[in-house]
């Protein structure tokens, strides 16, 4: 205790015990007589103030009401616990935060959390009467992250555990949620002071937050920097990629991996540098191999190879001259009932050499479809000044209301090209009282439209591999 709280305790204990002998009941004299030096108050002091718990948030300023009437000479304390604050007037702690205003309304400014508890407003009487004030403090919450950077490392397989420790005022909830993404449960957000993630992978990575809340101030959000160690994975852009002498051909992999891989591009097994015709660039994960005037030794498989110290992996590709594989355009439903119109596009750059057309009636039974006899039909092909070659071939004398698929395949100088999806078409069927009479498939005729003239068609016993149709020699004269 220092000189100033000392003098001022003794100052205050002699000066209350003065003001109590000054209202006490009055002396008597030695004449047996009695007069009243001092006279009581005719009321005792009392409160109109009452006792009430504040709550107040950090750092404003709080007002703690004591009103008495019927004070007289009594002398009025405030006080916490055994510390002393004021006394009547006088300021008894140092501490310039509180003051007396409006009387003996105790102010405290700026308030700290150590300023909650109970304060007692004291009148110094017989009974020493008080009216007790209990006062909690607010506090907004704050948050504390483990590790406290907020950087946090898993490998791919692995478990880990993102944990916040939120303090203040009430205690504060906490809720976890994902920087422009969901969490890897699937849900927005998730309360709770941690969240685990077990068997990690590289599309968990990312920023996580942890949003702490108590109704005081406002949410505090901390962010979360997850990285997920992983060896390369990659994926190609297109697997097998068209062009033609002369031209452009870009082959591009989607490369991820934790640290960043080194990645290498081959031709066969031979590593590629860069040349004034071939360039490789990387913007982000995607990776570009360019090469430019394509030449015939250009052609083959490459592939890309990503490393880092936790792995490596390549995917391949092609490059080829073959044509593309057929897409067709033409409606699935005909409008006559003995005939189709299929049509169908291909690119290749140098001319097509030939067309292959195999179609085929399917037969619907209650379980099943039952495919009929294939048939084959070299189609002269239509070459113009563009490298999209748009064909069509009408087939003519089929059966109404059937279904049949078709395949078409076609060969430039660099080879035959795969084989397209089967395309399955029908025919319109016939009202009921047409007697129609069912033509037999060895006589239909089928006519293209590519030069205006007319092939012959060739009818080959089923075969169950359509692989084994393509392969087949077919001489013309």
């Amino acid at each position: 205790m220092d000189k100033w709280t000392y003098t001022v305790l003794i100052f205050i204990s002699f000066f209350v015990k003065s003001m109590a002998a000054v209202n006490r009941v009055g002396l008597k004299n030695n004449a047996g007589g009695s007069r009243n030096v001092f006279t009581i108050p005719p009321n005792s002091p009392k409160f109109l103030s009452r006792g009430q718990t504040f709550r107040v948030v950090l750092g404003d300023t709080m007002v703690l009401p004591c009103e008495v009437e019927n004070l007289g000479n009594y002398v009025l304390l405030w006080r916490r616990g055994s510390a002393v604050l004021t006394a009547g007037n006088l300021m008894v702690t140092r501490d310039s935060r509180f003051r007396l205003v409006d009387g003996y309304n105790l102010e405290v400014s700026d308030v700290m959390p150590q300023d909650a508890g109970d304060y007692v407003c004291q009148i110094s009487d017989s009974h020493n009467s008080d009216q007790i004030h209990t006062v909690e403090i607010l506090v907004p919450p704050s948050i504390r992250t483990t590790p406290s950077n907020g950087l946090l490392t898993a490998r791919k397989g692995g478990s880990i555990t993102l944990e916040c420790k939120a303090s203040g005022n009430p205690v504060p909830s906490i809720i976890w949620s994902r920087k422009d993404n969901s969490l890897p449960s699937g849900e927005k957000t998730i309360e709770g002071f941690s969240i685990t993630l077990d068997k990690v992978d590289r599309h968990q990575a990312g920023v996580y937050q942890c949003t702490a809340s108590n109704g005081v101030g406002e949410p505090v959000t901390v962010d979360m920097q997850l990285d997920v160690l992983y060896p390369p994975e990659i994926e190609v852009e297109r697997n097998w990629i068209h062009t033609g002498e002369g031209y452009e051909a870009q082959l591009v992999c989607i490369v991820h991996g934790e640290p960043i891989p080194d990645v290498a591009w081959f031709q066969d097994s031979f590593i590629l540098d860069p040349t004034d015709r071939r360039t490789m660039e990387a913007r982000g994960n995607k990776y570009t191999l360019t090469i430019k005037n394509v030449q015939s030794s250009d052609f083959g498989n490459y592939s890309c190879q990503g490393e880092n110290n936790l792995g490596k992996s390549r995917k391949y590709m092609e490059l080829s001259g073959r044509p593309t594989p057929a897409e067709f355009r033409s409606p699935p439903n005909s409008r006559t009932k003995d005939s189709y119109n299929l049509t169908w596009m291909i690119e290749s750059y140098p001319p097509l050499d030939e067309v292959r057309l195999l179609y085929r009636k399917l037969t619907m039974n209650d379980t099943h479809q039952q495919p009929g006899q294939w048939h084959d039909v070299m189609v002269s092909p239509v070459n113009g000044d563009s490298y999209s070659h748009h064909m069509s071939y009408n087939i003519r004398n089929l059966e109404p209301g059937l279904a049949y698929e078709a395949i078409v395949q076609a060969k430039n100088r660099y080879g035959w090209n795969e084989v397209s999806d089967l395309y399955q078409f029908s025919t319109k069927r016939v009202n009921e009282e047409d007697n129609m009479l069912e033509p037999d498939m060895k006589d239909l005729e089928l006519v293209a439209s590519g030069n205006g003239s007319t092939n012959t068609i060739f009818s080959f016993a089923f075969l169950p591999n359509v692989c084994s149709i393509i392969l087949l020699c077919v001489v013309f004269h």
